[in-house]
């Protein structure tokens, strides 16, 4: 068998980093997917943690001012 020739090396070298852009591009997409997710889930998070924020500061304003302890006198 003969050594391939050059137009024969670049040929398979090109096949293979079109093969390895397809593979990146599918790992692209599947990253792109999850960052939306977790884009929604952070959003969500930090919603329902200002809804919290804000029931805690409506029970805090309903404490009285200063608490007054009965004294042993």
């Amino acid at each position: 068998m003969s050594a391939p020739s050059k137009i024969d090396q670049v040929s398979e070298r090109v096949e293979r980093l079109l093969v390895r852009y397809q593979e990146l591009q599918r790992t692209n997409a599947l990253l792109g997917a999850q960052v939306d997710e977790l884009t929604r889930e952070r959003d969500s998070l930090r919603s329902r943690l200002g809804a919290a924020r804000a029931r805690v500061e409506a029970l805090l304003e309903r404490l009285p001012e200063t608490v007054t302890h009965k004294s042993n006198t």
